[in-house]
């Protein structure tokens, strides 16, 4: 179907749907190149609503990068939600581009982006709306080449079966570099194109590895079958943090976050074990003040975002929050502009930082103790002394702020009822605290999630809480988190049982996400729309058991699906911290001690021989003693 038969159908049906504004194009800052006097095409493709995809910062990277070439265009692609999709299949619609409508198949490159591992079966939909074969297996050239990329991805095993090709660490550079590769080798087959995109660092292709299985189920071996594969497949780094991207395009409609994010810190040095993100994103890159305060000056002028957010994981780790809050609230007090600075910590969120940040922070503050014991804390090396916590609610609750979010966790490791017992108790607490200043007006949100051991953590090895268990300690919070004044949101028991699944599978999921997809399942990420028993009857189907991968203690010595993609993070490590866990013992944030994780030995060889910059381990000088701002910051 060509893209002015697409329009004339659209034209038809978009007035039957809600939110037509999603399927349109045209945003303000998109950008429309002349498709047939472009060679090399890539649909980047988010595979949920444009609501949530129009908020993801790295698909607006990948989309300035690529466009920035001047022989490539990118265009982009969501989900349809499910109103849109009856009437695609219906009208048998293809997916199609947003900026020229071209049928999805039509592009060279698909890449996908999987942040989070509840989008699995969207993926499917997304390619089988394209008019694709869902299995890697069953497209040759005359398709393009589909590749994902995204913080899923360190665990690519169970969409080993689907996606051609995995990025597996940061994606700013390789994405041009696999584009180039690809147009280079136009014509040749699907294997010659894979065997050189194997050859890229950081590139995994799952069809050229072959997994064996001990009897019980454990993976026994991972091999690669061709000279291209390397046996561990090391994460991309980009070295030194690209121009901040600043042409954010302008959404038709509200999306999730109507505000401009302008990442100040990559990576994080605190060492959480139970962090994901804290562990793959090593090493810490800041930006430098100016680079910053430039970026919301372009962001301003180019969009008219009267939010910025200032990214990190831990933003008040960033070496210059001061420096840069202060300079950001000189040149815009009288502006309106509103500053989120989320990702706060207890134990680095000064006074002198909330008064800061005073004028132009509109909603309560947020933190994220994740445990209510000083032991738990320590367990998952996130210690903060109890009075610590009082005391910064206090500090916030003086400055005139009535609410604070907490986010804590149920079921971390070694976790008793007492512990459960703890997060009342200190909520209670908190709130106390907030009437002592400003009476009924003091509120306290808690937010609990239920703990997922993820790859590539120290937590790796443990047993997620059963069903059960965490029944149980959901049923605590709510009977007692009530109130004037309290509010508490959970995550379903469901949406973590199944989370938990995936996060830790390995290849043989491949054919129970492709059975649920068949029986139903997608958009698992929505509560409303995740069928649960879809996803336990395919795993029947299969003579798989969820329990084998969500409830099963691992030994020390076990082979993980993912152990050879290498996350630059010394699997050692990552075990003695598990067992000093056990221990109740700490580790110092890595700024003031290197503890050899692997993670600078590893940068070293990727860097450029050219880069004038000096990379030397920790322990860096504290915060207080450092100069002004070099070019880059580099912590292991």
């Amino acid at each position: 179907m060509r893209p002015d038969q697409i329009e004339r159908q659209l034209d038809r049906i978009l007035l039957q749907v809600t939110k037509p504004g999603r399927y349109v194009g045209g945003e303000y800052n998109s950008i429309v190149k002349d498709w047939d006097a472009t060679d090399f095409k890539v649909a980047l493709a988010f595979p949920d609503i444009y609501d949530l995809g129009m908020s993801n910062l790295g698909i607006m990277i990948l989309y300035e990068q690529i466009n920035q070439q001047p022989d490539m265009l990118a265009e982009r692609v969501f989900s349809p939600w499910v109103d849109l999709e009856d009437l695609m299949r219906r009208h048998q619609i293809p997916l199609y581009s947003l900026e020229t409508k071209h049928r999805i198949r039509d592009f060279d490159l698909i890449g996908v982006s999987l942040p989070y591992e509840q989008l699995y079966t969207n993926v499917l939909n997304l390619l089988d709306l394209a008019e694709m074969p869902v299995r890697s297996a069953d497209r040759d050239a005359s398709y393009p080449l589909v590749i994902a990329g995204g913080h899923a991805c360190y665990n690519p095993e169970p969409m080993a079966d689907f996606i051609d090709a995995f990025v597996i660490g940061e994606g700013e550079e390789i994405i041009v570099e696999v584009a180039r590769v690809l147009q280079s080798l136009r014509g040749h087959s699907r294997e010659e194109q894979l065997r050189a995109v194997a050859r890229i660092q950081g590139m995994y292709v799952p069809r050229f590895y072959d997994v064996t299985y001990h009897a019980d189920g454990t993976v026994a071996t991972v091999q690669p079958t061709i000279p291209e594969a390397p046996a561990r497949v090391l994460k991309r780094i980009v070295p030194v943090l690209p121009k901040p991207f600043t042409r954010f395009l302008v959404p038709n409609i509200d999306t999730v976050h109507n505000r401009a994010p302008v990442e100040i810190m990559r990576g994080c040095t605190r060492g959480c074990r139970f962090c994901h993100a804290g562990m793959i994103t090593r090493p810490v890159r800041e930006r430098v003040v100016p680079e910053v305060l430039q970026a919301i000056g372009e962001i301003i002028a180019n969009t008219g975002f009267e939010e910025i957010s200032l990214l990190s994981l831990s933003s008040s780790d960033y070496v210059y929050v001061h420096e840069l809050v202060d300079a950001i609230h000189e040149q815009y007090h009288d502006s309106g502009l509103s500053l989120s600075l989320p990702s706060l910590r207890i134990e680095s969120a000064s006074t002198e930082l909330l008064d800061k940040l005073g004028d132009t922070r509109r909603s309560g503050f947020t933190f994220a103790p994740e445990a209510a014991t000083e032991k738990m804390r320590a367990l998952i090396n996130k210690y903060v002394p109890d009075e610590q916590v009082l005391e910064t609610a206090r500090a916030v609750y003086s400055r005139g702020w009535r609410t604070i979010k907490f986010y804590f966790m149920i079921g971390h490791p070694e976790e008793t009822v007492a512990d459960v017992q703890a997060i009342i108790d200190l909520c209670k607490a908190v709130l106390a605290e907030g009437r002592k200043i400003l009476g009924s007006k003091a509120n306290v949100n808690v937010g609990v999630s239920t703990f997922i051991p993820k790859p590539h953590t120290p937590f790796q090895w443990v047993p997620q809480d059963t069903r059960d268990m965490v029944l149980e300690k959901q049923r605590m919070l709510m009977d007692q988190l009530r109130g004037h004044g309290l509010h508490l949101r959970w995550n379903h028991v469901d949406a973590t049982e199944f989370e938990g699944f995936l996060s830790r599978g390995d290849r043989r999921l491949g054919r129970v996400i492709h059975r649920a997809w068949e029986l139903g399942a997608k958009f698992d990420a929505w509560d409303s729309e995740h069928r649960h028993d879809l996803w336990l009857q395919a795993f029947a189907e299969a003579g798989l058991s969820p329990w084998f991968y969500t409830h099963r203690e691992r030994d020390l010595d076990e082979v993980f699906p993912w152990d050879h993609i290498d996350a630059a993070v010394h699997k050692k490590f990552l075990k003695e911290d598990y067992l000093m866990s056990l221990k109740g013992e700490t580790r110092v944030d890595c700024r003031d001690r290197c503890f050899a994780c692997g993670i600078l030995p590893k940068f070293k060889e990727q860097r450029s021989q050219t880069e004038a910059m000096a990379w030397e381990c920790p322990p860096v000088k504290p915060v207080s003693d450092r100069k002004r701002a070099p070019n880059v910051v580099l912590v292991g």
